[in-house]
Formats: structure tokens, C-alpha cells, sequence
């Protein structure tokens, strides 16, 4: 079913009575060619991928919700491409640019704006640090521009530019950075990979993962046992706990991550802003509201949700940066499971044994990797070697300690990054 905006003007005209549903629910078959475990965006993504650039089509995934339901729709819906280190460089510039091009791919609107992603700095130190990040953007091929205290209060002219404990020093400008409609892109991958054949088999959880003779031959799930060639574990916070179905221990630990949105405002937040003395970041939906969020939890746990120091520890750094934001009411919260690997990037890798293959460890940069992670996992799973923007991540840089990329600098531990 395409869109148009004839094909909205003429179902608006007779009652909205010719829509139909965006893809099918088919019952899971008995084998398949390949099963991919998480119905989020980086699992909808890669079977997307599968179909349109491998031509693989006997694909089921597996969704033990339903999809969209974890992650993809728990977070601050930010994109950008403002990465540092060999890489992740590399690999997040190549999302940046299936992001700007997925409308028109999926024929469906993902509401992606361009807004700009600002990182405020605060010291002398960090406009050393933001300027040779924004030189190895430049170098990348990506958009960065220094901005002074004088540029910056002349975008930002809201934020407390003198606190005495941290003034504001300047910015690191990412202008095709932004947001985009998080829901929306689990929606249109969904869509386009099961135009193309994919099944998409919801309420369908993974129970066991079956390994013959040190090859996958299929899983065990709630709707009965499937066979597959090949077997992808896309399932963000929940990786560990796959994985270990078939006997893994992966370098990862689940943390907690929560996020805000206030009442619905009039529009005075035009970029997307990170506060640099305190790991905070916000911008401002399309219906108003000021979507933010803050450092994880610091405990590691499976429930999608926060607690009240967490909560406090944002809204201190909100009130620090942006001392207007204290009037507006916060309507809701939630959390988010973050599979945090200790060098802070992710994993996109064979796993060991034949036929699995492993997609985890996005720590924070889950949702603007979405379209990048399906396009490098596809190509993983279809061709069985590494497609170059995501060749530096190997699971095996954890045994060697080879390749490691400490973006951050805060060293191998996990609920630093």
C-alpha cells in the first residue's frame, strides 16, 4: 500500500474506508532460509535489507511482543553522525546518510528532522576535545561547526550561559543531525520487509536456540519449534539472556535508562541540545512537548524502567542548563534496556557458531543506528563477511583487547559508557 498525498485527499473524501493493514500476520511457518530474533528496529531493518538488497525473502522475524515494543519505542528519537574514533566514524556517517534517504525508500513518513544537534562545552579542555572531534567529522565527510559563547547565546538564548560552576564556553554544531518519529521507523520497516515477503510473526517469543554438531539448525519459541539456515539475535537489552540459549556469555551488561517529555509547549527549542558537565540532552517534539534524558541508572537490571535518583540526577541537570524549564509540568517517563559493552560500541559479529550471528551492545546509540545496523547486519548474515563501515565491530576486540573503541574515554567499564 504506497502513500500520496492524492491517496490521503481521496480516502479523507469517501470515509477512510480503503486503507488496509500495513502487513500481514501470517502464522509461523515450519523452516525458513533465516530467523531474526527482535521485532525492533534494528531486527525489522535487517530483514528489510535482506529483501531489497540480498533478494532473501523465506525470513521470519521473531517478535515475543509486539514490534516496536521495546527500545526503538523507549528513547529520545535523536539521529546524528558526530562520532570520533576509526569506526565508529565511519559506520555512523554511513547511517546518517540511510537516514536521510529512508522516506523516499520506505514510502512512509518517519518525520525526520534536520534540526542540528548542539554539544555544549564548558572548559577549555572540552573545546580542545569538541574541536578535534569536529575535525575528524569534517575529515569523515560529515558537517561540524565550532561555535563561540557569543553564536551560541545568540541560538540558545534560554539556556543560564554564566552558571557559576559550569559557563558556557561555546558548541559543537551538527547541523544534519536531529530527530525523527521512532515508532514511525519501526512502522515503515516493518511495512517495506513485509511487502517484500518477510514474515513478521508478533507475540512469538524465543525460547531456546537449537545447535547441532556446532551449527544452528533453528529455535525453539512459544509457538513451536522453526528450523532455520541461519539464525540473527537482534534483541538489544535482552542479548545476554538469548545468547545464553546457546551457551554464550557476551561482555555485556543491561542497565536501566529513563526518559522524560513534558506538557506540550510552543515551540522554543529549535536543535537538539547536550548540556557538557552533565550527561544531559534535549529537544522538542512535533506536538510540543520537551523530550529529554540524562546519564543510565547505574544498576544493571531487565525491567524497562527508573527509579527516583535516576529521575532527580536529570532533572537537576535540566533545571542546571535550562533554568526555564522548571515551570513545565513532566507528563510521563520511561526506561529503556541498554546492552552496554565496556568500551562503549557495539557488536556486529559472527558469534562462534555457524549460522548465528550477533547484533548488540548499542549502549546509546541504539535509535540512530537503525537503518546503518540493518544494512551492515544483512549484509553480515547474507554474504558471511563484515560490511566495511561496521568491520571494526569484532566480538573477539573483547579477548584480544585489539580494535577497542573507547569513544568516551572512561575505560572498560560498562556503566560508564
Amino acid at each position: 500500500m504506497g502513500f500520496s498525498a492524492f491517496r490521503i485527499l481521496k480516502e479523507g473524501l469517501t470515509g477512510n474506508t480503503g486503507w488496509r493493514p500495513h502487513w500481514r500476520d501470517p502464522e509461523p511457518r515450519a523452516d525458513y532460509d533465516i530467523v531474526i530474533i527482535g521485532g525492533g528496529g534494528h531486527g525489522l531493518a535487517t530483514a528489510f535489507y535482506l529483501a531489497k538488497e540480498h533478494g532473501l525473502t523465506n525470513v521470519a522475524v521473531l517478535e515475543k511482543g509486539y514490534l516496536g515494543g521495546g527500545n526503538v519505542g523507549r528513547n529520545t528519537t535523536i539521529v546524528r553522525a558526530n562520532y570520533c574514533l576509526p569506526g565508529n566514524s565511519q559506520f555512523y556517517s554511513h547511517s546518517l546518510k540511510l537516514w536521510e534517504g529512508m522516506e523516499q525508500e520506505l514510502n512512509f513518513n518517519t518525520m525526520m528532522s534536520q534540526r542540528g544537534v548542539i554539544n555544549l562545552f564548558h572548559s577549555d579542555g572540552q573545546r580542545d576535545h569538541a574541536a578535534r572531534r569536529g575535525n575528524a567529522m569534517a575529515i569523515q565527510g560529515d558537517d561540524a561547526i565550532l561555535l563561540d559563547r557569543t553564536q551560541i547565546r545568540e541560538r540558545l538564548p534560554f539556556l543560564d550561559h554564566d552558571n557559576g560552576r559550569f559557563p558556557i564556553y561555546g558548541g559543537l554544531y551538527h547541523p544534519r543531525g536531529g530527530t525523527a518519529r521512532h515508532d514511525a521507523v519501526a512502522w515503515g520497516y516493518a511495512r517495506a520487509a513485509d511487502s517484500r515477503g518477510v514474515d513478521l510473526i508478533q507475540n512469538c517469543e524465543v525460547t531456546g536456540i537449537d545447535i547441532e554438531n556446532g551449527r544452528v539448525t533453528g529455535v525453539q519459541t512459544t509457538r513451536g519449534a522453526i528450523r532455520a539456515r541461519k539464525v540473527g539475535i537482534v534483541v538489544a537489552g535482552r542479548s545476554s539472556q538469548v545468547a545464553a540459549m546457546a551457551g554464550m556469555r557476551l561482555p555485556i551488561e543491561s542497565h536501566v535508562l529513563q526518559a522524560f517529555v513534558t506538557e506540550g509547549l510552543k515551540p522554543c527549542l529549535d536543535h537538539v541540545v547536550t548540556f557538557g558537565m552533565g550527561h544531559f540532552y534535549i529537544s522538542q517534539s512535533d506536538k510540543g512537548g520537551l523530550v529529554f534524558g540524562g546519564d543510565l541508572d547505574f544498576y544493571a537490571s531487565y525491567a524497562a524502567r527508573g527509579n527516583l535518583p535516576g529521575a532527580e540526577h536529570v532533572m537537576e541537570a535540566a533545571c542546571t542548563l535550562m533554568p526555564s524549564i522548571t515551570k513545565a509540568r513532566v507528563l510521563r517517563s520511561w526506561g529503556g534496556i541498554m546492552d552496554m559493552t565496556p568500551d562503549g560500541s557495539p557488536i556486529i559479529d559472527h558469534s562462534g557458531i555457524e549460522g548465528l550471528y550477533l547484533n548488540c551492545g548499542w549502549c546509546y546509540g541504539g535509535f540512530k543506528a537503525v537503518p546503518g545496523s540493518g544494512f551492515s547486519f544483512a549484509h553480515l548474515i547474507a554474504t558471511d563477511s563484515h560490511h566495511a563501515p561496521a568491520a571494526r565491530f569484532r566480538l573477539d576486540r573483547f579477548t584480544t583487547g585489539r580494535g577497542l573503541m573507547d569513544e568516551e574515554g572512561t575505560g572498560a567499564q560498562h556503566n560508564l559508557h
